[in-house]
């Protein structure tokens, strides 16, 4: 968490903001005299508006923002109406999970909506919501999305004028099986059983337990990444749970120290949340029992509980996704990584073109990250695959060579030009035979079963490269698609990552 790259300091500014954000929420909800239940709510709400709504654009995501409560407070009024009705409250929120989870297929709004309309159900169970309370709820939602709305897109818009972050879309096949259909049903039967497993834990906490087996499932794409991040909320909850025990309890919910490590929780959050899922458990969970303290209820036993309850969702989450629907991370993986491999394709061939690089090798990067993702499961240091993980580190590696040879093309374009687009015939004539033998080499490893021989070379290619760094490069970014052959076509039986 402390050492990753923050490029153009996204992760600090965006923890600072939140604190401003969801600090400002809660202290209008409170200035409007509102009780400690709505003021939580509302903090909530904030939080959420500036975690989960993540549009390319500053204009969506103010639409998605607006959208929020559309979708969220139908959702928290029928949870409070059927709060006194258990088999009708937990039906309800069977269906706001497989609902939740199934918008993920219209992109990132869809994503917030649905995690908007989940959370919003909670809440109601966490703040004990009854009917006659709606209307105090309503107007401190209402207040925590406006604070949030108006500290994102106004007193502090780091995102304005910046170029849009690139959008990697992809056709999906139909019905079942489509990735986000196939994910609705398993994150509705893990749900189903965290809920049962959890009312037989706590009648009165049973709700963690679904939430657990909810956020399971966001962001992930294969059954290796669910797990591994089951694992890691797993993790992160228990060391909640001890700090808890050991900063919560003795603050025992005095609102100054409270309000400063609530500030604290929040922005380990969000400068977290992009690089390790076990810190920004660890927060959440740290949060969860401040908030407890504050409410008066925080005990060692809830504490415990909530580990508890964490694990019957993780536990829920682990079997949905080995038994319904599976989706294999070697499936998704081999995906991703066929993206990437295009990027690269594409990007030699703006080099012969003469097009820019630029939104390339962004959306290389993109795709780069996709791919670390979905292979984290096979490189986990508790993954018994011994040989798939060495196989499986170098293809990342020689994927980040290759992105590193077309960032090197792309610098070499822009500073001269001339070199890649010699006006001498042999030379462009060279460039082209390069450029071919890149685009060559991408078909090889796309192709399932295809070939494995590499073309052979008329020339020296590090004679025929001497001085000119463009085909520097591509001999280089040829040499490391060849050897990518290697550890992709290992064993046609025994895939990267299965």
């Amino acid at each position: 968490m402390f050492v990753a790259p923050d490029p153009g300091r996204a992760r600090l500014r965006a923890g600072l903001r939140a604190v401003v954000g969801i600090g400002l929420a809660c202290a209008v909800d409170l200035l409007a005299g509102l009780p400690l239940t709505a003021v939580v709510a509302g903090g909530l709400a904030a939080l959420l508006a500036l975690f989960t709504v993540a549009d390319p654009g500053v204009g969506r995501q103010a639409l998605t923002t607006a959208l929020l409560p559309v979708v969220g407070y139908p959702v928290l009024a029928l949870a409070a109406v059927l709060d006194p009705y258990p088999p009708a409250r937990d039906a309800a929120f069977l269906a706001v999970v497989f609902a939740g989870v199934y918008a993920r297929r219209w992109g990132p709004r869809g994503h917030a909506l649905g995690v908007f309309a989940f959370m919003m159900f909670f809440t109601a169970q966490f703040v004990k919501a009854q009917a006659g309370q709606l209307p105090e709820l309503v107007v401190a939602l209402s207040l925590g999305l406006a604070c949030a709305a108006v500290v994102r897109f106004g007193l502090w818009c780091y995102e304005r004028g910046l170029p849009l972050p690139p959008v990697v879309t992809h056709e999906e096949p139909g019905g079942l099986r489509r990735p986000t259909t196939r994910q609705a049903f398993q994150a509705l039967a893990a749900a189903a059983f965290a809920l049962g497993v959890g009312e037989l834990v706590s009648g009165a906490r049973w709700y963690w337990a679904v939430a657990a087996a909810w956020w399971v499932f966001v962001n992930t794409a294969s059954r290796g990444e669910t797990l591994v991040r089951g694992f890691r909320r797993f993790l992160g909850t228990v060391l909640g749970m001890v700090a808890g025990l050991a900063v919560a309890l003795p603050v025992g919910g005095a609102p100054v120290p409270t309000a400063v490590l609530l500030a604290v929780c929040v922005f380990g959050i969000f400068y977290a949340a992009p690089v390790s899922y076990s810190w920004m458990m660890f927060f959440v969970t740290l949060l969860a029992g401040l908030l407890y303290g504050l409410m008066g209820v925080l005990t060692p036993a809830l504490l415990v509980l909530r580990v508890e309850e964490t694990l019957a969702g993780a536990l829920g989450a682990a079997l949905a996704v080995a038994l319904v629907l599976p989706v294999t991370t070697h499936a998704a993986t081999d995906a991703w990584i066929r993206r990437a491999l295009h990027a690269v394709r594409d990007a030699t061939t703006a080099v012969g073109a003469r097009t820019p690089l630029e939104p390339h090798i962004a959306r290389l990067d993109l795709l780069l990250g996709r791919v670390r993702l979905s292979v984290a499961p096979l490189v986990h240091p508790l993954s018994p695959l011994r040989v798939r993980k060495e196989r499986a580190r170098r293809v990342l590696a020689l994927l980040d060579d290759c992105a590193h040879q077309v960032r090197g093309l792309a610098a070499v374009v822009a500073e001269h030009g001339d070199l890649a687009h010699g006006a001498h015939p042999a030379h462009h004539e060279r460039l082209r035979a390069a450029c071919a033998r890149v685009e060559e080499a991408v078909a090889r490893l796309v192709t399932p079963h295809g070939p494995g021989q590499a073309t052979r070379y008329a020339v020296d290619p590090v004679r025929e490269a001497a001085g000119d760094p463009v085909l520097g490069h591509l001999h280089a970014l040829e040499r490391s698609l060849t050897a990518l052959h290697a550890p992709l076509r290992a064993d046609e039986r025994e895939p990267v990552a299965a």
